[in-house]
């Protein structure tokens, strides 16, 4: 394995390699051009809907050097000794995948080869499980309806039970509204949980019951890019499920304080820098239910002047100005470094003979 580094690996004729240094453009991160021009930016697609072909104008008209990476097309080589090696010529990647396996596989592949993605795996992996993030919610003291976990039809009817009929039962992973089922007695949640158990997969094994919160014909989302809040919607619908996927209308929504706080700490807690925020209004006050690490705008840009599209780019160049700093922070703190047989030096000049 050899250690990526924002200088160019020089070797000398004793099989030393030292790292000459980068000269950057005044005011860039070492190794990064300036404002971000010339950056090679890889967005990770099932399918270019209206937001990446927004985020796709929007990240040439920054100057990068920006690719569409189609799932379908890739083949990540294991035993590649960096992403370039297997096809990927990228310094940042931002995940728009909707096929969440194949988006979190991508990028642990792709930050095992040192590149930065926005979001990261381990919040991929956290946002795509309703499981991971509801309990991730609860432990970090953030309002959100009360959720319990069951594995068979009996137990599940406990916790309908418990909850209180209607209750909701919704798959662990899965987006769009897909799949989601409003219990309003006993006979009815049997019948849907014993469909549910009969699909095969072992996902539909594991039954999330939550409680049926009466809204006001309507949700919010808040969309979080970076520490921001950009803009937030109303999505209102007749049906009980509002979502824009189904059929709601989008409608502004003020960022209040309370919706301001409750979304920068629910991305905080999952780590997300780019999602999108689903709160419900209660009698109690606002309650977070899902925080999608690659929420849709569509909808939402219809209510705001921010260019969403512009704010996601700019994300992705910190993103790969902070990935670009850490390697730089690593290289120049171990003087000299072993990587993989490779002797390191951030001195200039070759160091002694990499030890056997």
């Amino acid at each position: 394995m050899t250690l990526k580094t924002n200088g160019t690996i020089e070797t000398s004729p004793n099989g030393t390699a030292t790292v000459a240094p980068v000269v950057s453009r005044p005011g860039s991160p070492a190794g990064q051009p300036a404002g971000g021009m010339g950056l090679r930016l890889g967005v990770l697609v099932s399918y270019l809907r209206p937001e990446e072909k927004l985020i796709l104008a929007a990240a040439r008209a920054r100057g990068l050097v920006v690719t569409p990476l189609f799932d379908r097309d890739l083949v990540l080589d294991f035993a590649a000794p960096d992403a370039a090696a297997s096809g990927l010529a990228v310094d940042v990647v931002l995940d728009r995948n909707v096929a969440h396996g194949r988006a979190l596989y991508t990028l642990r592949t792709l930050e095992r080869w040192g590149i930065p993605t926005l979001n990261d795996s381990a919040t991929v992996a956290l946002c795509d499980d309703k499981v991971q993030t509801s309990l991730a919610l609860v432990a970090a003291g953030i309002p959100t309806p009360r959720t319990m976990l069951a594995y068979s039809v009996e137990a599940a009817l406990k916790a309908c039970e418990a909850l209180g009929y209607p209750a909701v039962v919704k798959p662990v992973t899965g987006s769009w509204g897909r799949l989601l089922a409003k219990v309003n007695g006993p006979e009815q949640a049997r019948a849907i949980l014993g469909e549910k158990l009969g699909h095969g997969s072992f996902h539909h094994e594991i039954i999330y019951v939550q409680e049926f919160v009466e809204k006001p014909g309507r949700d919010i989302r808040a969309f979080v890019v970076g520490d921001r809040v950009l803009a937030a919607s109303y999505r209102s619908s007749e049906h009980w499920v509002t979502n824009s996927a189904r059929g709601a209308v989008s409608l502004p929504c003020p960022i209040t304080p309370e919706i301001e706080d409750l979304a920068l700490r629910s991305c905080a807690t999952v780590g997300a820098r780019l999602a999108g925020v689903d709160l419900f209004e209660t009698a109690h006050g606002l309650q977070v239910v899902e925080v999608n690490g690659g929420g849709e705008f569509r909808g939402l840009m219809t209510t705001t002047d921010v260019d969403i599209a512009a704010e996601i780019v700019e994300e992705a160049i910190r993103v790969a100005a902070r990935g670009a700093a850490r390697v730089t922070a690593m290289v120049t703190t171990a003087s000299p470094v072993m990587t993989g047989g490779i002797h390191l030096s951030t001195t200039g000049a070759p160091g002694d003979p990499a030890p056997a």
